[in-house]
């Protein structure tokens, strides 16, 4: 597997991991369950070390523990020189800022997956609240919401100019007549130095199975509109779940070799926007 010429580690920015042990780490009702024996941390580990990943982003798992973060926790604070915890907190409980200071400085946590609020709003006093916490603390927020809500990403954009944000999977553009709306007001939002692209949704929203390329188009005009120094790689594992058309190797051979991207490019978008934003010791 690519090492990237040994001159940049790779990193894998979005992973969601699961316990199997559901007493220690209870699920909510109705969870939406990984392919059985599938998404544990050690999983994970294995997958990683085999595709010649460095390090991971463990993403909270809000399908299956919503905003119980304990396993995101305990998995970061044991596990600092490869694993990123980003956790998710609720915006209308007055806790969460005080949450995300101790994940912060108790667990090692080094991001936070950002929703909107109860009332679908993501311009509310309880993100704006988490935002001020992340940014003195040096947390980098994830954000996760769709099209829909672009205007108000672009008000808290500008509220926070430096606080690192990630579009998470860019607002999943779809092969289909939304493709290019959706990907219109992913570039729109380029205009924000503060705001990086994940590329995920190649192997999550693709109709094709690999090398997905009925989105290579979207996902080389984000890249470009960002630069590849804000663009960053996630498997989505485990990938029998949230890639059902392509393997964890298949997903990160899009990126190493399928798309027509540079060497530079590549090291950046596979390991150095990463590296800056989340593993800067590594």
């Amino acid at each position: 597997m690519l090492a990237l010429d040994n001159l940049m580690p790779i990193i894998d920015t979005h992973a969601h991991i699961y316990s199997p042990d559901e007493t220690k780490y209870p699920v909510i009702e109705k969870p939406l369950r990984p392919p059985k024996g599938k998404g544990s941390l050690e999983g994970l580990r294995e997958e990683s070390r085999a595709n010649g990943v460095r390090a991971v982003c463990a993403i909270q798992t809000s399908t299956f523990y919503r905003f119980d973060n304990r396993y995101i926790l305990d998995s970061s604070k044991a596990n600092p020189d490869w694993v990123a915890g980003v956790c998710t907190l609720d915006p209308d409980d007055p806790r969460s800022p005080s949450l995300l200071v101790r994940n912060a400085r108790e667990y090692g946590v080094r991001g936070m997956r950002s929703i909107a609020a109860a009332d679908k709003r993501l311009d509310h006093p309880g993100v704006r609240a988490l935002w001020k916490t992340a940014l003195d603390e040096g947390i980098v927020i994830n954000v996760l919401t769709g099209p829909e809500l672009t205007d108000q990403v672009d008000r808290l954009l500008r509220q926070f100019p430096a606080l690192p944000v990630v579009l998470d999977h860019c607002f999943n553009p779809k092969a289909g007549p939304d493709l290019d709306p959706t990907v219109e007001k992913v570039l729109w939002l380029s205009r924000h130095h503060n705001l990086h692209a994940k590329l995920t949704f190649v192997g999550s929203s693709c109709v094709s199975s690999y090398p997905c390329t009925d989105l290579h188009d979207a996902c080389l005009r984000i890249a470009r509109a960002y630069g590849a120094e804000r663009c960053v790689w996630g498997s989505d594992y485990p990938n029998g779940l949230w890639t059902p058309k392509v393997t964890y190797a298949e997903h990160l051979k899009i990126f190493t070799e399928a798309l027509p991207f540079s060497q530079t490019e590549r090291e950046a978008i596979l390991g150095g926007t990463a590296q800056r934003l989340w593993f800067p010791n590594l």
